[in-house]
């Protein structure tokens, strides 16, 4: 007998940073091989967008691009002054 399918998507969760420029949001995810990047008018396009980029390459390239030696546990913002 075959395994019963529940029905659902499988999902999985990516950390998303999200930047907000004059002109709008831009959004790429922390992780996946590859680039990704998606932008939008609002901080909800943008993600939305990115979201829809990230199905496409995944789509594109196949799961292996989920498949990282170190994956991100945690992100954080921090600003610092270099000597130019």
């Amino acid at each position: 007998m075959g395994k019963k399918r529940s029905g659902r998507t499988p999902t999985e969760a990516f950390k998303i940073l999200v930047e907000k420029h004059a002109d709008g949001y831009v959004a790429y995810p922390l992780g996946p091989k590859g680039v990704v990047v998606g932008q939008g008018d609002s901080y909800e396009e943008a993600l939305a967008d990115v979201k829809s980029a990230i199905r496409f390459h995944i789509e594109t390239f196949g799961k292996e691009v989920l498949k990282v030696e170190s994956p991100v546990l945690e992100a954080f913002v921090a600003e610092a002054e270099v000597t130019i």
